[in-house]
């Protein structure tokens, strides 16, 4: 029989047992399983997203928090482009080479379209005509007027070197035969006054200007190199229709030559004003964008490529690379001559400070009335950098990020597709990326093929 004090002792001995199991951790255990749970939750939660998870699919085959919007995998081209700034206008402005001396009496307008046959401006009164070609005006255009050969004072020299000679042989029948023969031999023709044949004017400017002469509608001549008696007489009937006076000579001040058709672009004289030097500048009646490229980026630009044209109404149109400028220019509020001149650490830093260098690429249109009646203005000109025709494409959106590294598609008909399973893994085909452009990436894999169905996260 367990005394008083033996119960007491076991009762504080239990006491100090559930003191002591208070203090070793078993009502702890709570705590840890609540973090497991939790800890657990999180990467079913990740795995779900990363669409890894085996299960948690509802009644449709989805992974829950993925979206129900199919795509297909389609063939298709990309096209990556970049986009440089541009300008519309009419190109670079040209200055006329005037030759006329005197007093300029009259100028066109500013945007006005001179074509061959039409006067550029006047000086004295006289039309300055412009024809079409690149050979510059550098002479007068006529044939050369000969004096007549011998002449009164030729037949009369040719008389008396005749009876010189008849009077030297000592007689009478001497000077009456030789004296006759030696002045009809040395000067009949020219005692007759008979004129020699004008000298025709021959070269390579005289075939332009006669070209111009026959597209005009003058006629009577052969379009080559001579200037003969049947050009000048066709340049006087243009002489008259022209109001000057018919000489059949054309002066070096009288024609201004241009590849075709121009637009005047500024006039830098006034009327009243001396005409010599560069009085008007003119331009292409073309519309054209003039492209400023820097200097280390112009691979693109390769005259014959196709770009497209942004205008500043909305409108695209497209366009063709014309010319690319082989001078590079630059400019910045330091200059770079020092720089360009070695001028030590103070030269190198005024070059840095200055504008990357950059080259004029011309912008032409086969269809001017595509650009509207748009003159000029700002516009934004798209070129292609790469380019992968016949590949298979998807939303860039359709991309899962893989858990493993890389990227996926998640296939939206389950092992209808070739998965092979109903396990998550099975859902998610690996694929290499290629080109994006467009919203759309380039897809590769060998369990990717056009036509399949994939699903864009939400």
């Amino acid at each position: 029989m367990r005394d008083a004090g033996q119960g007491r002792a076991e009762g504080e001995d239990g006491a100090d047992g559930r003191a002591d199991g208070r203090r070793t951790g078993r009502p702890r255990r709570g705590p840890l399983l609540l973090t497991a749970g939790f800890i657990l939750v999180a990467a079913v939660s990740t795995a779900g997203a990363l669409g890894l998870g085996g299960g948690g699919t509802d009644d449709k085959g989805s992974v829950p928090g993925r979206s129900s919007e199919a795509v297909q995998v389609t063939r298709d081209t990309l096209t990556d482009q970049s986009e440089v700034d541009g300008r519309l206008g009419h190109g670079p402005e040209v200055p006329f080479q005037i030759k006329a001396e005197g007093t300029v009496t009259w100028l066109p307008a500013t945007g006005r379209t001179v074509r061959r046959g039409e006067k550029v401006l006047r000086v004295n009164d006289r039309p300055v005509v412009l024809l079409y070609g690149s050979l510059p005006m550098y002479r007068d255009l006529g044939v050369t007027e000969a004096e007549p050969e011998g002449g009164a004072n030729g037949g009369k020299d040719g008389q008396d070197d005749g009876a010189g000679s008849g009077q030297g042989s000592g007689s009478d029948s001497g000077a009456t035969g030789d004296g006759a023969a030696n002045a009809d031999s040395a000067g009949t023709a020219r005692a007759a006054g008979t004129p020699r044949q004008p000298t025709p004017l021959h070269g390579m400017d005289v075939k332009q200007f006669e070209s111009n002469l026959s597209a005009l509608g003058y006629s009577g001549f052969t379009v080559d190199e001579s200037y003969t008696t049947l050009t000048a007489n066709a340049v006087k009937r243009w002489q008259k229709d022209l109001g000057l006076p018919q000489t059949g000579k054309v002066d070096v001040g009288d024609i201004v030559y241009a590849p075709g058709a121009v637009r005047i672009a500024g006039t830098s004289a006034l009327v009243g004003a001396e005409a010599s030097g560069n009085p008007l500048t003119y331009t292409t009646t073309s519309r054209m964008v003039t492209v400023n490229v820097p200097a280390t980026d112009t691979n693109w630009a390769q005259r014959g490529s196709e770009v497209a044209v942004d205008l500043p109404d909305g409108r695209s149109v497209e366009g063709e690379i014309a010319s690319v400028g082989k001078d590079a220019s630059s400019s910045g509020a330091s200059g770079g001559g020092d720089a360009a001149g070695g001028g030590g650490a103070d030269g190198g830093g005024d070059g840095a400070a200055g504008k990357a260098a950059t080259v004029s690429v011309v912008i032409t249109f086969d269809d001017q009335n595509a650009l509207g009646n748009l003159e000029s203005g700002p516009v934004t000109v798209r070129h292609v950098v790469k380019e992968r025709k016949g590949v298979l494409t998807v939303p860039v959106a359709a991309l899962v990020a893989l858990a493993e590294g890389g990227y996926g598609l998640e296939r939206a008909g389950g092992s209808e597709d070739g998965g092979g399973g109903d396990s998550g893994s099975s859902r998610f085909v690996p694929v290499k990326t290629g080109l994006y452009a467009g919203g759309k990436v380039e897809v590769s894999g060998p369990r990717v093929h056009e036509g399949m169905k994939v699903r864009i996260p939400k």
